[in-house]
């Protein structure tokens, strides 16, 4: 069973959408090289291990890559990695699919090794992720919030360089920390859009954010909510809505029929105790509610989740 600490709203957050990180390959060679294919992933992560990297996407996006630093891609159909001149005569590899056991081959002289990946997602996670991403996050390995960021991919060039047992195992759990540890970082930024990445990295919001969790059934009222983040009711509703795009009792509704759909495909309450735990007046406003924002009426979302290939009880 996976818990969470107290008032870790972000690991809360990941754990009901149900984001998930996959390492779907990687490799190693001596520039110049290229690799370049279609994006069909909702979001792209690539992760420099070791030496250097040029990406660039559809729509102009750029970054250059050094050891240490990750690029989180959203909403992109094109990639293209570029080792050393770009100009320059370069041997086409093609992109890595699936995870291969054994060490990445290598090559002799300086060389460049590079993983990539995705973010898994659901409905839910897309709709609250997307949203805050940029086009492309270049996090660097070097800010001083990566640093938990650079002792992942430390793991992870263990992993594609050696011949351990149980690699492909090991790569898969450094592929949720490197998720984790990516949104940590891009959390940060002062550039990210409005969503809730930045509502949940914001300081002076997060104890109202806190209590909306912490008692999601309980009946707020906006100068409550206030009260906890020292603002005055105007001041908080406009900060709020600015950070996250939504109204605080909009985000609040939407909080409670996430843990509606996590509750129903991961346990077996009843609708009605779902809904006089989550503070809906009656289990048929519950249902107006739930099914006014899945598309689906409760015993419906549970039925289609329990024969679904990627449920779990």
């Amino acid at each position: 069973m996976v818990t969470t600490l107290p008032g870790d709203h972000l690991a809360e957050v990941l754990r009901h959408v149900e984001i998930h990180g996959v390492i779907s390959g990687g490799f190693t060679a001596t520039a110049p090289w290229v690799s370049r294919g279609d994006v069909t992933d909702d979001v792209k992560i690539v992760a420099v291990l070791r030496g250097h990297a040029h990406l660039h996407t559809d729509g102009g996006a750029s970054a250059h890559l050094v050891a240490g630093d990750v690029a989180v891609l959203s909403r992109r159909s094109r990639l293209a990695l570029h080792g050393g001149s770009r100009h320059a005569t370069a041997r086409d590899i093609p992109p890595p699919v699936g995870w291969a056991s054994g060490p990445l081959p290598d090559t002799a002289g300086p060389a460049d090794t590079v993983v990539g990946g995705h973010i898994r997602l659901g409905p839910t996670g897309r709709e609250l992720l997307y949203p805050g991403l940029p086009a492309v996050s270049h996090i660097h390995g070097t800010d001083p919030a990566a640093h938990r960021l650079r002792a992942v991919l430390g793991l992870l060039l263990e992993e594609c360089s050696g011949r351990e047992a149980g690699s492909g195992f090991a790569v898969a759990q450094y592929a949720q920390l490197l998720v984790l540890e990516s949104l940590r970082a891009s959390a940060g930024r002062t550039d990210l859009p409005p969503g809730w990445l930045r509502l949940l990295a914001d300081e002076r919001l997060r104890p109202a954010v806190r209590l909306m969790h912490d008692d999601p059934g309980r009946p707020w009222r906006l100068e409550q909510l206030a009260r906890a983040a020292a603002m005055s009711r105007t001041g908080f509703a406009e900060s709020f809505r600015r950070t996250s795009g939504s109204t605080p009792f909009a985000y609040l509704r939407r909080w409670r029929i996430i843990l509606a759909e996590h509750a129903l495909r991961h346990s077996d309450t009843s609708v009605d105790a779902l809904a006089a735990r989550l503070g809906f007046a009656s289990p048929g406003s519950f249902s107006t509610a739930f099914r006014r924002t899945t598309g689906v009426t409760p015993s419906a979302y549970r039925r289609a989740a329990a024969v679904s290939p990627g449920s779990s009880r």
